[in-house]
């Protein structure tokens, strides 16, 4: 069968994105946001009375920050946007010395939006950061993820996409009316589901901004306590580029977080935040794309491609949990018969395993959409793309930049070391994957996943990718947050859950 060229979400790469898009600048400009240039920007702040410009970037937390402009005149717009601006690295990375702390943010014009919060008309750009030689920071996440894409590109001709799983609780005072259902919230409608309003105010903002969004929904984790309502919603994206991926997902944490306030209640992305209910997590589908299209499948099941992917993933699982479970907190979600993973392992739809092949409309004609549809006429041809691999370990506190930096290496290895699709293969489970003997288990503890980063190190740092000092700066972190014996010390009642909760509960 001969590929189709990827289709994925058609409407995204027809001619239509630009008149039909969401993005104002987008619809002004008449052009993608990739093809942005400094002169487009400086014309649309003329034309449309712009008057402040927020550098945006990412710091070590994970959370977005700002640096707030007036703009003055068009000589200084033009300076700001050539040149950015300088700030000090030690207050926003761990790995930056303060004695040599300076570092220029300089802006990244395709990353261009309008702000939705601000009452002044304001335009805003997410950043990189530089070196005193004008070179990318070779530490900094963005960085470290885009020289994983190009060992991956270098190696094998491919390029990794991603989308991401946001889930999150919102919480407020209970209400009478209709009342919150335990455990009854997934895909729920309103008035059962309830804060549907910020859910679909920050989806609308999240498009405006230029995001790649899928859809949003409810989710299972609906429960009171102490006359207070938790609901768990979720926000999905489109597959994009890995670093855009993880780019719109530091700037949906932010949205979400800025229209719940807007309305008095508070958003947590917290892997866990109560014993016996359900969990958060971030999980990232991924597919890898050559020629534009998908290597993981042609529409008639997994290529090997796609096994030997698997492997690499499995392969560097319990190592990728420094990056994608971060907090003490992350190890009580990830605990049997929660819909989460403890063994290492894959499956066919099946949510029990880490990692997952969902359905994706493989060997599928046109016979659904005519059944349902009577009246329309047959379809000649179907995209086939639609195939992903997903990651269900990560979470919240998630260095989304290193994830799936972390993520490309472990694709590369998959596809160039012998035998991973071999491995992938012995590590299938049809069944449910905490019952299955003989598995090897995610870590328990920060602590324990420093370890294992620690151990394969040198995978994450060939080809220049992942820093040594990086390496050691993050290992660090994790070993000093002191879990090696949480769950002694919770079942000792020397911590209590709550406590852990509190502690991390604005997480990245």
């Amino acid at each position: 069968m001969n590929p189709v060229m990827l289709k994925e979400e058609c409407f995204m790469l027809s001619t239509d994105t630009v008149s039909l898009s969401p993005n104002p600048l987008v619809a002004a400009l008449g052009k993608p946001a990739k093809e942005f240039t400094k002169a487009d920007i400086i014309g649309y702040v003329e034309d449309n009375g712009i008057r402040m410009l927020n550098l945006r970037y990412i710091g070590g937390d994970g959370r977005l920050k700002t640096l707030n402009f007036a703009i003055q005149s068009k000589a200084h717009l033009d300076r700001v946007l050539t040149l950015g601006e300088r700030v000090d690295g030690s207050s926003l990375f761990a790995f930056v010395e303060a004695t040599s702390s300076d570092l220029y943010v300089v802006p990244r014009l395709a990353t261009s939006f309008l702000n939705p919060f601000s009452h002044i008309p304001t335009l805003d750009i997410l950043c990189g950061f530089y070196d005193v030689d004008g070179k990318p920071l070779a530490s900094a996440p963005q960085e470290i993820l885009r020289k994983a894409q190009r060992a991956l590109k270098e190696e094998t001709g491919c390029e990794l996409q991603a989308l991401g799983e946001l889930e999150y609780y919102l919480f407020s005072d209970e209400e009478d009316l209709f009342p919150v259902e335990p455990q009854r919230g997934y895909h729920e409608s309103g008035p059962f589901s309830k804060w549907e309003r910020v859910r679909t105010e920050t989806l609308l903002h999240l498009v405006s901004m230029g995001c790649s969004v899928k859809y949003a929904h409810s989710e299972v984790g609906n429960f009171v306590s102490d006359g207070r309502q938790m609901v768990q919603q979720e926000i999905e994206f489109l597959p994009v580029d890995a670093l855009d991926a993880a780019d719109q997902m530091v700037l949906a944490k932010w949205v979400l977080r800025e229209v719940a306030h807007s309305y008095g209640i508070h958003v947590s992305f917290s892997p866990k935040i109560a014993v016996g209910q359900a969990g958060s997590g971030m999980h990232f589908h991924t597919r890898l794309v050559k020629d534009g299209v998908n290597q993981f499948s042609t529409g008639s099941g997994l290529t090997e491609t796609a096994l030997k992917v698997i492997g690499g993933y499995l392969s560097h699982a319990a190592s990728l949990t420094a990056f994608g479970n971060t907090v003490p907190t992350s190890f009580l979600r990830l605990v049997p018969h929660q819909e989460a993973p403890t063994a290492i392992c894959w499956g066919d739809r099946n949510r029990s395993v880490l990692v997952r092949v969902p359905l994706g409309w493989q060997n599928i004609d046109d016979s659904m959409f005519r059944d349902a549809n009577p009246a329309e006429p047959p379809i000649d041809e179907l995209p086939n793309d639609s195939q992903t691999v997903e990651l269900r370990s990560p979470d919240g506190s998630a260095a989304v930049h290193l994830l799936l930096a972390g993520i490309a290496v472990a694709a590369r290895i998959g596809l160039t070391e012998p035998g991973m699709a071999d491995y992938a293969r012995e590590r299938k489970v049809d069944g449910d994957a905490s019952q299955t003997p003989d598995l090897d288990q995610l870590p328990g503890s920060c602590f324990e996943a420093a370890g294992r980063l620690l151990t394969q190190r040198e995978d994450y740092e060939a080809k220049g990718v992942f820093p040594a000092g990086l390496i050691d700066s993050w290992a660090s972190h994790l070993v000093a947050l002191g879990d090696m014996h949480l769950r002694d010390d919770l079942a000792d009642s020397r911590i209590s859950v709550e406590e852990l909760v509190e502690r991390y509960f604005h997480i990245g």
